[in-house]
């Protein structure tokens, strides 16, 4: 199947909500540097029974158990290099699992998550790790081979904080050639690195393997001018999955303020270029049925 041709050809593609507050509602501990991808090896069907659960909530995109997980970390808990690239390709098929539970088109999309996410010090929300393009891009490249290699629609390149590490990634996504979404991590009108959001999407623009370009785990109040942005200096669909409003404190590993996800402002969103929605971190499969209602009335009118 075909991602491209799929948002090309349709007013909205309906994206999952965040992965690690399903598995917590679940009862799973997610206090741990891998977060969400230490069940890929403790508790797989864990995994599966969350993509399941926003499938049946009306999500058409399951964005897999990957974001963080990377040969360092898991090497960091004893997991050898052959054994880290099984848990990868596991992300994978633990998505396509739960989509062949359902009825209708389903697709799967591989989480890149930043550098920073490795970290597990917040840092996805700073950027400005201190490394180059060349030091990135080697850094991705691994896992993003083994996770092509599992056969995803697409990769969603995700919370993106640093026009460096965005560079990096849409070097090794062109050279690998499956379709890619690219979401930056931002404050604003800027990047969380600080750079403009014009200065990060005019890079994203000229990328072969990227048919989306947007923002992630933003303020929802954020995304507006951010959609404005991105379709304007990229002139591809626009994906957007704010999470649920509030700061996250990496010290911690704890959101503050309370959470807020409103579809009154789907439309908007839609009419400035938003192809792909969705939620991230604080939107459960709750706020995900609403936002798909949401999207199946606004077609209608």
């Amino acid at each position: 199947m075909d991602t491209v041709s799929a948002v090309a050809g349709r007013r909205v593609v309906v994206l999952d909500g965040g992965l690690s507050n399903q598995l917590a509602a679940a009862g799973h501990d997610l206090a741990d540097a891998l977060w969400s991808a230490r069940l890929l090896h403790d508790d797989p069907g864990a995994i599966t029974a969350a993509h399941l659960a926003y499938f049946r909530a009306g999500a058409e995109v399951a964005i897999t158990s990957s974001y963080q997980a990377t040969f360092e970390g898991f090497a960091a808990r004893g997991h050898a290099e052959a054994d880290a690239a099984v848990l990868l390709r596991r992300s994978v098929a633990l998505a396509r699992a739960a989509a062949s539970e359902v009825d209708g088109q389903r697709w799967v999309a591989a989480s890149v998550g930043p550098y920073g996410a490795m970290l597990a010090d917040g840092s996805e929300y700073r950027g400005r790790y201190g490394l180059g393009v060349a030091e990135l891009e080697r850094f991705h490249r691994p896992r993003m081979e083994v996770l092509a290699a599992a056969g995803p629609d697409a990769f969603a390149l995700e919370t993106i904080p640093d026009v460096d590490e965005a560079e990096a990634l849409l070097r090794i996504a062109d050279d690998i050639g499956i379709p890619a979404w690219l979401s930056f991590s931002t404050k604003g009108n800027f990047t969380n690195a600080g750079q403009s959001l014009d200065e990060a999407f005019a890079l994203a623009a000229d990328s072969a393997a990227l048919f989306a370009a947007g923002v992630n785990c933003c303020a929802p109040a954020d995304v507006l001018p951010a959609v404005e942005i991105a379709a304007r200096r990229t002139g591809k669909p626009v994906v957007v999955y704010p999470n649920g409003g509030g700061e996250w404190d990496g010290a911690r590993n704890t959101w503050r303020g309370s959470p807020g996800f409103d579809t009154a402002l789907l439309a908007d969103w839609i009419a400035a270029g938003a192809r792909l929605i969705g939620g991230c971190c604080r939107v459960g499969p709750t706020e995900i049925a609403q936002l798909a209602s949401s999207v199946r009335g606004l077609d209608q009118q």
